[in-house]
Order: C-alpha cells, then sequence, then structure tokens
C-alpha cells in the first residue's frame, strides 16, 4: 500500500511536492526541534562514508533545504549539485547557501529523484537523507541513481528505521505517533505532514530489506550503520560496473 500525505487522488510525488511546500519556512526549525538536534549528527556521520572516496563531484537527491549537500563541503569536493521536487524546500535552501555564501559550490535546481536529468555515470557521489522512503517508485528511483552514478562511486542513504529492542521501540513509538505529530501540526500549520511522517516510516522497508533492495538495482559492497539505537540508519552501496 502507497502512504501518501493528504490521502487525494494526486499521485504521491505531487502530494509529497505539496507537503514540503507548505511545510518548508518552519522546516528546519520543526528538523531540529522534534529530533533535539541529533538529525546534525546523524548527517556528519553520513558524510564521513564518504571520506575515504574523496568525491569531487557529488549530487544530492532530495536535498530540500541543503542541509545534508552543506554538509557534504567538508568532503572539498569540486562541485555539489542538489535536486528535489519542492520548489518552497529549494526556495529556503537557496537562501541558506546565498547567505553563507557558497553558490560556487553548491548549485541546487528542481528535479525528479526517479528521473534524473544528468548523464549516464555523471557523480562521484550520490547522497539521499531522510528521502528515498518519500519516493513514489524506490526501485526506479534507486536504478536511476545508480544509472548517473561512476563507476566505482559511492552511494550513502541516511534514512528513519524501526527500532526493535525494548523500551527504544515503545518510547520511539509513542514520540513518533503522538508527540511529534502534534508539535508538527502546530508549528507547520500543516494537518498532515507529521502524521505522514510516521506512516512513511512504518511502511518504509528498512534494514536488510532495503540492503537487498539496493543489491537488486545494482550496487554492490553494501553496508548499513544503525544510529542512535536503531531510530535512524545509513546505508552505503557501490558502483562497480
Amino acid at each position: 500500500m502507497t502512504v501518501t500525505p493528504y490521502k487525494t487522488e494526486a499521485g504521491k510525488k505531487e502530494q509529497v511536492a505539496e507537503m514540503f511546500n507548505n511545510i518548508s519556512p518552519s522546516y528546519d526549525f520543526l528538523n531540529h526541534f522534534l529530533s533535539l538536534g541529533i538529525d546534525v549528527l546523524w548527517r556528519k556521520k553520513a558524510i564521513a562514508f564518504l571520506k575515504d572516496a574523496k568525491p569531487k563531484t557529488i549530487l544530492d537527491i532530495a536535498t530540500g533545504t541543503g542541509d545534508l549537500a552543506i554538509e557534504a563541503l567538508s568532503l572539498n569536493p569540486d562541485k555539489i549539485t542538489g535536486v528535489d521536487i519542492s520548489e518552497g524546500m529549494l526556495a529556503v535552501g537557496k537562501q541558506k547557501i546565498k547567505k553563507k555564501k557558497l553558490e560556487d559550490k553548491i548549485e541546487l535546481q528542481l528535479g525528479d529523484s526517479e528521473k534524473l536529468l544528468f548523464a549516464d555515470n555523471n557523480f562521484d557521489a550520490v547522497t539521499v537523507a531522510f528521502g528515498v522512503r518519500n519516493f513514489e517508485n524506490l526501485e526506479k528511483g534507486l536504478t536511476d541513481i545508480y544509472r548517473v552514478l561512476k563507476p566505482g562511486g559511492t552511494f550513502v542513504v541516511l534514512e528513519f528505521s524501526k527500532p526493535v529492542t525494548f523500551p527504544v521501540k515503545q518510547l520511539y513509538n509513542f514520540y513518533f505517533n503522538s508527540i511529534l505529530p502534534f508539535f508538527g501540526k502546530v508549528i507547520s500549520k500543516d494537518n498532515s505532514a507529521y502524521t505522514y511522517l510516521p506512516e512513511s516510516v512504518k511502511s518504509f522497508p528498512d534494514g536488510e530489506n532495503f540492503t537487498r533492495l539496493l543489491i537488486k538495482t545494482g550496487f554492490s559492497a553494501t553496508k548499513m550503520k544503525p544510529l542512535t539505537f536503531g531510530i535512524a540508519t545509513i546505508y552505503v552501496g557501490k558502483k562497480t560496473g
């Protein structure tokens, strides 16, 4: 079953774009507030998986307001390209990049993660933070990511996952299903966005299931690293062909 934010007749892609347009003004604040700031540490850990690869060209998919792209500057790449389907999120990201005077290093553009407008074998690394669960067709999106990645390139995914140990699982479920939607609704003024979040995490094939999907779509040397008692997970895959 496909989980969507608004339960309308529009496709998931259109609904997700509308949702992020709606919450873009408060997105950064809510991200840090609702995660108690730990999302910043998660991004640092995800980018650290690319340290040895020293990528010069990086594609950040579902870039949102550009936080992961900005964190990736620690790798000293020549160019980072961020794509997202939400014009609202990109507008916030562009303002942030302009304020930090990073326009020469980071370019944000409107783009569909399942139909990337880039040539084959184009990027040294591809990253996605909290975005793959929003893909309308996950396998199609991963296949296109594989296509634009250079042979020898690395793919890094940071995504929410479902804790399985007591009492983390119970505390997580209570927070995700009760506390988070309440504050998300009050602050973002969107009734559905922060109800969709736990629903989308619940339906996402995390852990070994996602690793198997990476392998199915061509990636090799896959590995995963759970973070903060399994609340989030970093997945890594290589393109060897």
